[in-house]
Formats: C-alpha cells, structure tokens, sequence
C-alpha cells in the first residue's frame, strides 16, 4: 500500500487521529508513527504532509509552536479546540466510510 493513492483521500483524518493523541508532533515525527504503526505499508512522503498541515493550520485546527533543537528550528504540530471537533467528525467519517466499504466487498445476499 506503500504507493497507493488510496491513503491520499484519509491523509487528513490521519493527522488528525496522530495529533489526538499526542500533546504535539513534528512532521517527520509524524511520518515514522505512521509507518511503525502500519508495520511499514503505508508511508507518508513529505510531499504530501506538509501541504496538508498547512492547510490544516490556515483552516484553523492546527497551532504551530517553534523550537529550536539540536541548532534547528523544528515546528510542532497541535491540534486547536476547532481541531480537536473536527477530529471526531472526520473519525466518525471513516469509520462509515469503512463499514460501507466492507458491505460492499462482502455482500450478504438474502435469497428469501
């Protein structure tokens, strides 16, 4: 699953579940969790996290604090109270959208 496009549409939901539950993360912080947590099938690039966590900090569900470590700037990730409701809601989203999608690969017929 390390390539598929699927993750792309839960990249969000995803973030957010991390960040729920941790007081906050860094990107890359993020991207290993991901990957430890999945047993290495599904990885998050760069290239997508970062513009998701932007967007998810212009929508206002996301507080930003700098740090510096180790002589670098490293920018931890927190979710706002906003952002803790819309996790609920997108958890909520997913599981549905997973219970449907299990119907639907394994259909019960009733013949009756």
């Amino acid at each position: 699953m390390a390539n598929s496009k699927l993750y792309k549409g839960s990249l969000t939901t995803i973030i957010l579940k991390l960040l729920n539950e941790s007081d906050k993360m860094y990107g890359y912080e993020m991207t290993q969790k991901v990957k430890t947590i999945t047993k290495g099938e599904l990885n998050i690039t760069e290239g997508a996290l970062y513009p998701a966590l932007h967007k998810l900090e212009a929508d206002g569900l996301l507080d930003v604090e700098v740090k510096k470590v180790d002589n670098r700037l490293r920018k931890y990730y927190k979710l706002t109270d906003k952002g803790n409701k819309e996790t609920v809601s997108k958890l909520e989203e997913l599981k549905g959208y997973i219970k449907t999608m299990e119907t639907f690969m394994n259909p019960k017929f009733n013949l009756e």
